[in-house]
């Protein structure tokens, strides 16, 4: 009788926590509009950077969603190319959360262009010296890879399910591509050529995951970023803000409270365990500069934790995304998948804090001491803080995303079939 108390408890729990992400993504979408329409309309006029922080909460965010999709993809690795059964429930799950959060990335990238209209040039006349280049060119080669490789594992549910009668039969027949096969043998089939693709995109994801860093690092005239652990930063930040928005997600959209509770409590151990190896490089970092005594990377890192945002590293990267996550996921409250998808939430919240102590102070620090003081300009200046536009965009992009998730949980069949559950690669 507990046993069943507690399966309706979760069940309620469940239900309301779909209902908040709704009403979450509904929200911040309707937020993003005014934004959005000032940045279609007036440009970077009421964007807060200038000539001196040239990059701004675009900039975080998307080096901070395109950290969230290599780490998904890279969980989603661990079923599809390491064949670990324990994250199998999750697989086609991250498959799809890398898709949204790589959409998420472009976005916010392609509104931070001065002209949008010219983000093709980048493809059709390439310089290949320029890891901004190359990074372009692994992105699309990496979201042809993702498109491919979540058609063949819906495939045969989207055969399965066209045989309805009603519109969302209509709408599998469609996604299907006149496919007709719901053999086992197809199924195998297409795990095997997922486990192929997924193979090839693992050193793809990584490639460009540290090519961001790369991108950064090689800025010699940017101490705060001209280091050698940048790639390696991006990469484990990847993994653990991937793991994390996976484990909160699985929570609230595959049952993860009740049927699939030992996956989500899995995902929370590994998600501490990169956590814990993200503090070890963060530190490292921290302790090669101020060993090291450069003056213009302690400068930066200075800003960081001691300058008019110390709050952003020790309240919100340090606090909400490192401490209260680790005490979540060491403390009893590890056993519970609500408390675990809770550090899930929260390890997501704070990485993007980290984003933005990667981008703004590595800029903040003046190339020409009191340049800023000398030109009488508005856009002269080391002091940057996002204007509403900004934030209004930021958050509609956000929403997109969750009301993507609301609709992939309300149209796509996720739902694992036994039959195929098990088949072998």
């Amino acid at each position: 009788m507990n046993s069943t108390h507690a399966a309706e408890r979760s069940q309620v729990w469940n239900g309301e926590l779909k209902k908040g992400f709704w009403l979450l993504g509904i929200c911040l979408l309707l937020a993003g509009l005014p934004g959005l329409w000032d940045r279609l309309a007036h440009g970077h006029i009421h964007a807060n950077y200038g000539s001196i922080v040239t990059w701004g909460l675009w900039v975080a965010a998307y080096i901070y969603f395109i950290g969230l999709s290599a780490g998904a993809f890279l969980v989603s690795s661990l079923v599809y190319v390491f064949d670990i059964r324990r994250f199998e429930p999750i697989g086609r799950l991250a498959v799809f959360t890398a898709l949204v959060t790589l959409l998420l990335a472009l976005l916010s990238i392609v509104f931070d262009l001065g002209h949008m209209n010219r983000a093709w040039h980048v493809m059709v006349y390439p310089n290949f010296k320029s890891p901004m280049a190359w990074m372009i060119w692994l992105y699309s080669a990496y979201f042809a890879i993702l498109l491919a490789e979540m058609w063949l594992l819906l495939r045969r549910d989207l055969v399965v399910g066209g045989r309805q009668r009603n519109w969302r039969g209509r709408l599998y027949r469609l996604l299907a591509l006149a496919s007709r096969d719901d053999s086992d043998a197809g199924a195998q089939r297409d795990l095997k050529i997922v486990r192929g693709i997924a193979t090839v995109g693992m050193p793809l994801v990584i490639m460009f995951n540290g090519g961001a860093g790369a991108l950064f690092g090689v800025v010699a005239a940017r101490p705060h970023w001209h280091s050698g652990l940048f790639p390696l930063l991006f990469l484990i930040s990847a993994l653990v803000s991937g793991g994390a928005l996976l484990t909160l997600v699985a929570a609230i959209f595959q049952n993860g409270l009740t049927r699939n509770r030992d996956t989500v409590i899995a995902l929370g151990r590994l998600v501490l365990g990169l956590l814990l190896l993200d503090v070890l490089f963060q530190f490292s970092e921290f302790l090669i500069a101020f060993r090291g005594g450069i003056p213009g990377h302690i400068a930066g890192l200075k800003l960081v934790i001691s300058g008019p945002y110390w709050w952003v590293f020790w309240g919100w990267q340090v606090g909400i995304g490192t401490l209260l996550p680790i005490l979540l996921l060491v403390l009893p409250t590890r056993h519970d998948p609500r408390w675990v998808a809770l550090a899930g939430l929260l390890i997501a919240a704070g990485l993007f804090g980290l984003r933005l102590n990667i981008v703004i102070p590595g800029l903040a620090v003046e190339e020409i001491h009191g340049l800023g003081a000398a030109v009488a300009s508005l856009r002269v200046h080391p002091h940057y803080f996002p204007s509403l536009p900004e934030w209004s965009l930021t958050a509609g992009i956000v929403g997109l995303g969750l009301i993507l998730f609301g609709i992939g949980e309300l149209l796509l069949p996720y739902e694992v079939q036994e039959r195929t559950s098990h088949v072998s690669v």
